[in-house]
C-alpha cells in the first residue's frame, strides 16, 4: 500500500499538495484525475522517490520512496529518451539498471506495439516515441507502474494501443498501476479506484463502479460536480 499522511510540498510561493491525506490499495488500477495543476504528477514524483514532501510522509509498503525504488517502474510525461539510440539500445541502457527486467516480455511487447528494435529515436513519431516509454516502462516486472500523463498529446489510435497494452500486460492483484491523467475519459473503463484530486487535496476517493452504479454517472461528470461544489 501507498499512504500519503499529511503531505505538503510548496514551489516557491506555488502550494503543490496541501496536507494530502490518501491510501492507494495494492492490486488495483488506479485513476488519479484532475485538472492540470492540481497536484497529480507532484504526487507521482513523492512516491517515484524524485520529490521530497516539506511536511508529512510518504510511505510504500512501511518503507519511504527512496528505499522502494527497485520496486517502482515510473513512466514520466516529459520524453526522456534520447534521440541518437536505437530503441535496442535504449533497452539495453535501461535494462542494466534493473534487475526485474523481463527480456521475454520486451520482445513480446515490442511486437505488440509494432515497434522494431532497430528504430531510431530521434526519427520515430511521436506516438511511436509514447509507445517506446512505456515499452520500456512495462517490461520490468515491478509491482508499481506509476504512469504520469500517459495520454498526453499523442492520436486517439496510440492511445488505444497504450490501453490495450496496459489491459493485456496487467497481473490483477499482484501489480498497483497508478495513472495520473486528465484525461479521464479515455481511461474510465480501466480503473478500479479513483481519487480525485485539486488545489493540492484529494476532493472525493472511491470505488469507480461504485460512483457510476450510486450515482448514475460517468466519472468525468462526477469530476465535474465535485469541483464545481468544492468552489462554492
Amino acid at each position: 500500500m501507498i499512504e500519503f499522511k499529511e503531505v505538503s510540498k510548496r514551489f516557491g510561493s506555488t502550494l503543490a499538495l496541501d496536507k494530502l491525506d490518501a491510501n492507494f490499495p495494492t492490486g488495483k488500477i488506479i485513476g488519479l484525475f484532475g485538472p492540470n495543476g492540481a497536484g497529480k504528477s507532484t504526487s507521482i514524483k513523492m512516491i517515484a522517490g524524485l520529490n521530497r514532501p516539506d511536511q508529512g510522509q510518504v510511505v510504500i509498503d512501511g518503507e519511504l520512496p527512496r528505499m522502494s525504488k527497485a520496486q517502482i517502474a515510473y513512466l514520466p510525461e516529459i520524453d526522456h529518451l534520447y534521440p541518437w539510440m536505437t530503441i535496442g539500445q535504449a533497452a539495453g541502457f535501461t535494462r542494466s539498471f534493473y534487475v526485474d527486467w523481463d527480456n521475454d516480455k520486451y520482445h513480446e511487447l515490442l511486437k505488440y506495439l509494432n515497434l522494431n528494435a532497430e528504430m531510431k529515436i530521434g526519427k520515430i513519431s511521436k506516438g511511436q516515441r509514447a509507445k517506446t516509454k512505456l515499452l520500456l516502462t512495462a517490461a520490468r516486472r515491478a509491482p508499481y507502474l506509476l504512469m504520469d500523463e500517459p495520454l498526453s498529446g499523442i492520436d486517439i489510435l496510440t492511445r488505444e494501443e497504450i490501453i490495450n497494452t496496459l489491459v493485456r500486460d496487467y497481473r490483477e492483484g499482484e501489480q498497483t498501476i497508478i495513472i495520473s491523467t486528465h484525461e479521464i475519459a479515455e481511461v474510465e473503463s480501466l480503473v478500479d479506484e479513483v481519487f480525485f484530486i485539486d488545489q493540492g487535496k484529494i476532493m472525493l476517493s472511491g470505488s469507480a463502479e461504485e460512483f457510476r452504479v450510486e450515482r448514475g454517472q460517468s466519472l468525468v461528470e462526477i469530476m465535474k460536480e465535485a469541483f464545481r461544489h468544492a468552489d462554492q
